[in-house]
């Protein structure tokens, strides 16, 4: 599988995504990576909605994720991969899910420690494990659409 982009999306699928992204990357595969909806018939069903008939969506747990998909893999279907937040982002690059770079593009924390843009408010937990992807080698970058400059999450937060 060829994996084009990893995104921390609290909306999952929506306009951005469709409207933006998709086209943006040559994308014809979304996998949804959230333990909550891989059990939720209904949230999945309602997602599957909002998907266009010619982009396959996958939906799946992060252990699943993390066994299943290979990212060294460059060849295939261009599939962008979303998290719905930081913390199932870090655990399935602790499971094994070891991404290089990863997006994020909607983050709403409601005890935001750390305003980065109006679409990322980071709690303290998110900024540990955005520091901790960081020592890993991780590149983070916050942006909501391709059009907008990628800005690097170490403007916003300090490893200590």
């Amino acid at each position: 599988m060829n994996i084009v982009l990893i995104r921390v999306d609290n909306r999952l699928v929506h306009g951005q995504i469709i409207e933006a992204w998709i086209p943006y990357m040559e994308a014809t595969r979304i996998i949804i990576a959230d333990d909550g909806v891989a059990t939720d018939f209904f949230r999945e069903s309602v997602i599957r909605m909002a998907v266009p008939r010619d982009i396959d969506l996958v939906v799946v747990g992060l252990e699943e994720l993390s066994n299943k998909y290979n990212l060294e893999q460059r060849r295939g279907r261009k599939t962008i991969v979303i998290f719905q937040d930081i913390l199932s982002a870090w655990k399935a690059y602790h499971y094994g899910f070891k991404f290089k770079h990863i997006n994020l593009g909607n983050v709403y924390a409601e005890r935001c420690q750390q305003r980065c843009t109006p679409s990322v408010l980071l709690g303290e937990d998110d900024i540990k494990h955005l520091a901790d992807l960081l020592r890993e080698g991780v590149f983070v970058d916050v942006r909501r659409v391709p059009g907008e400059k990628a800005i690097s999450i170490r403007d916003f937060i300090t490893l200590t």
